[in-house]
């Protein structure tokens, strides 16, 4: 069986001129009748055989085929990103998703008329009616915080910055809660479309999610010393930061808060790995 707008091992089954054509499982010759999909030439290797096992992504082609690929999208089914317009029609607007055949984005599905040349954060799935992929600027409809049980404080995740309002941006979390970072909480530039990771800082009874772009807790400050020693390897043992420098040059050197950096010395003095002074940071 195969999955639309997502990667998966798929196995050749034979050649023909047009390229390979694939099945899901060498089982499946047994059966009378059994699916094959298309490998076009183009992305085929000189390793590849009759059996040979493939990651593949699926999709329709320009010819409204399914057909197989070996490129990976920017953007599976089920996932958020930001892409660019790169052509419009009468119906809506294509993006650029990294394939042959661009992504397409009616006007049924846009929070707002974008132009060629403008990026939009989207979401991809397949559509009931036609069975291909689309993409959507309407989140809501993929993104719910009815139930974030699968959510801790303290958890790693994958955010998408999606909007921004007073308060800071709000977030895609692991493509499917919403998540709010708040503009105390960040400490560098950020866009919208901006994928990175965030650490869940605090979620409430209303199932609202906090998001901080820095880690929380005991593995804040250990990645804070982590980074502190990187740089004193980089620097040859010497760091030309201390407890006087300013907020704004610890953070240009090392994108800590001075708060953090702090914290960070604070563990490394304590396993007698520096000696610091005002300005200075040395390795012993």
């Amino acid at each position: 069986m195969f999955i639309i707008g997502q990667l998966q091992k798929l196995y050749i089954n034979r050649f023909t001129p047009q390229g390979a054509y694939m099945i899901s499982n060498l089982e499946d010759r047994e059966l009378e009748e059994f699916e094959e999909v298309l490998l076009p030439n183009r992305y085929l290797t000189e390793d590849m055989e009759v059996d040979t096992a493939v990651d593949v992504f699926i999709y329709h082609d320009s010819e409204d085929r399914i057909v197989a690929t070996t490129d990976t999208p920017i953007i599976k089914v089920g996932e958020i990103a930001q892409l660019e317009v790169i052509d419009n029609s009468p119906y809506g607007v294509f993006l650029d998703w990294g394939l042959p055949k661009d992504l397409f984005l009616p006007f049924s599905n846009q929070t707002f008329r974008p132009n060629v040349g403008d990026w939009c954060v989207v979401c991809a799935y397949v559509d009931d009616m036609s069975g291909r992929i689309v993409a959507t600027m309407k989140l809501n409809k993929f993104i719910s915080n009815t139930d974030v049980s699968d959510l801790n404080v303290a958890d790693e995740v994958n955010i998408v910055l999606a909007e921004q309002n007073d308060y800071g941006f709000r977030c895609v979390i692991d493509n499917k809660h919403w998540g709010m970072v708040y503009t105390n909480q960040i400490f560098k530039e950020v866009y919208i479309g901006d994928m990175m990771k965030g650490y869940i800082s605090k979620i409430t009874e209303e199932n609202r999610v906090d998001v901080s772009l820095q880690p929380t807790g005991r593995r804040q400050v250990e990645e804070s010393s982590t980074t502190i020693l990187k740089l004193l390897d980089k620097g040859n043992g010497v760091l030309y930061l201390g407890d006087k420098s300013s907020p704004e040059k610890i953070y240009d050197q090392t994108f800590l808060s001075k708060k953090m950096f702090k914290r960070g010395i604070g563990v490394l003095l304590k396993q007698g790995r520096i000696k610091i002074e005002d300005e200075k940071i040395e390795l012993l």
